[in-house]
């Protein structure tokens, strides 16, 4: 009788435990829909590695409109359209993946890159895959295409210790986000697969391959309705004053 009721009060705490965390992952998703990231566990983990830690966050009208081209023409052309996933690719990705070949393709969109980067933690496990899932319809369902690709810009990995597109652009090209051209944006965008490895200052061999084709992508995808509502900043509307009668 004592064991049975030592096993229901640890089953109660334990329950209890994974409720308060159910719960309190949601408000944290609600909240970073206004508010950024105090830290990410792959900054953090930078930090302990001894890369140090190169960030500032800014708001999207501070980022070029050529940085978020560059992104979207590199790692998820499909990206205002998605619901979070590109299936065509994961079928693609799985196959290649299974017949063993040295490189393992990826076929992370934006938005999973973003539930990666600020809820988990690097690696290729299928518990951290399956949390992907999760909090990826999560951003998907609660926050917009235009915050999701924010969030991106601010915590991607861009380099040895730099996180966000403002700390990158000033790290390599000493200036800031909003004065990004395109060839200096295509060559950020290149490093994301693996900025540590693929670096932009020096350029690497991958990076000076790449950013020509991402240039290239970029002009196939200027004009494309969908990807220009998030290249462009939102006009107010203006609503016509109605005339007094005499």
């Amino acid at each position: 009788m004592v064991k049975k009721n030592f096993v229901l009060a640890i089953w109660r705490k334990i329950k209890r435990f994974f409720i308060i965390l159910i719960i309190a992952q949601f408000i944290y998703i609600v909240l970073l829909r206004w508010i950024n990231p105090p830290i990410t566990v792959t900054q953090l983990a930078n930090l302990v590695e001894g890369y140090g830690l190169k960030r500032n966050y800014i708001d999207f009208d501070e980022m070029s409109p050529n940085i978020r081209l560059a992104v979207m023409a590199s790692e998820d052309q499909l990206f205002p359209n998605h619901n979070g996933f590109d299936v065509e690719s994961i079928k693609k990705a799985l196959s290649n993946n299974q017949k063993k070949n040295k490189r393992v393709r990826g076929a992370s969109t934006i938005s999973q890159q973003v539930a990666k980067n600020v809820f988990l933690w690097q690696g290729r496990t299928w518990l951290r895959k399956g949390l992907e899932v999760y909090f990826t319809f999560m951003i998907e369902l609660i926050w917009s295409k235009e915050r999701i690709l924010e969030m991106y810009l601010n915590v991607a990995e861009m380099g040895k210790g730099i996180f966000g597109v403002e700390a990158a652009s000033q790290a390599y090209f000493k200036k800031p986000a909003n004065k990004l051209t395109r060839t200096e944006a295509a060559m950020i965008a290149a490093c994301l697969p693996n900025p540590k490895k693929y670096t932009v200052k020096p350029v690497s061999k991958y990076t000076a391959r790449r950013y020509p084709w991402i240039i290239i992508q970029m002009n196939n995808l200027e004009g494309d309705e969908d990807i220009d509502q998030l290249l462009t900043k939102p006009e107010p509307v203006k609503t016509k004053k109605k005339k007094k009668g005499n």
